[in-house]
């Protein structure tokens, strides 16, 4: 039956690391978020680690109200850019905080989603941001979900997933999202803003969007959040779990 599910609990006696990488609004951090509850795993949301620098460009006029980015301005302020993942015990989920501030709602808004592409091109901000997430995943039992991750943060992670959806489905969730956190724009805006960044994380000279060659590719334009979840804990069970089956990622 469709709505049976088996649940399971994992404690893989060897901790790993997951890279999850793919188009934006395809359900990366969803399916990270889950899956790091699951396994007890730490979650990194490398997304929004650009994100708060986005905003703090924003807020500090790095970036001004025409959209142009003062690069050389930014790059001179990453020393007083501050980023860290507080667990919040309430929505049990890590938080982004921003030189100590909350910001994990204001950065998902429509003119940092317009801006971030621009932001996470510059190569002494990917540099700084990777660095960072190389610390916060040295020890594995990680799962990060960005961009690069599988290709060039840990080209050595045992799990790497690359993530798609139709483009029409990736629109509409992410309107969705947008309308239920009081943002109210039109599925137009949300798809040109798609596109654009798609061009430009495809396309930059620093680290592009790519799939690693031994991803895995997860279309989820008909697979629910459970399913989805299903699937890539049954990947783990069967190649760290089961080793007798001797299943290759």
């Amino acid at each position: 039956m469709k709505n049976e599910r088996t649940i399971r609990k994992f404690s893989p006696m060897q901790k790993i690391t997951i890279a999850i990488d793919g188009y934006s609004s395809c359900g990366k951090s969803t399916l990270a978020k889950a899956l790091a509850q699951r396994l007890n795993y730490s979650y990194v949301d490398t997304g929004a680690m650009y994100r708060a620098v986005t905003l703090y460009a924003l807020r500090n006029g790095i970036i001004d109200d025409h959209q142009n980015l003062n690069e050389d301005k930014l790059i001179d302020s990453l020393d007083n850019i501050e980023l860290n993942f507080i667990f919040d015990p309430h929505t049990k989920t890590s938080e982004t905080y921003l030189n100590g501030e909350n910001v994990d709602r204001e950065i998902r808004t429509m003119s940092v989603s317009s801006n971030v592409s621009k932001v996470s091109a510059i190569k002494k901000v990917r540099e700084k941001m990777i660095t960072l997430q190389r610390q916060m995943g040295k020890k594995k039992a990680v799962v990060m979900d960005g961009r690069d991750i599988g290709t060039n943060v840990f080209p050595n992670a045992e799990l790497k997933l690359f993530m798609t959806a139709d483009n029409d489905v990736r629109a509409q969730r992410r309107r969705d999202e947008l309308t239920s956190k009081g943002q109210f724009v039109t599925l137009e805006e949300v798809k040109h803003n798609l596109m654009e960044r798609d061009h430009a994380d495809t396309t930059r000279k620093e680290n592009p969007l790519t799939k690693a060659d031994d991803a895995i590719i997860l279309d989820n334009s008909d697979l629910t959040k459970e399913e989805q979840l299903d699937f890539v804990l049954k990947l783990i069970e069967d190649t760290y779990l089961a080793p007798e089956k001797h299943k290759h990622l």
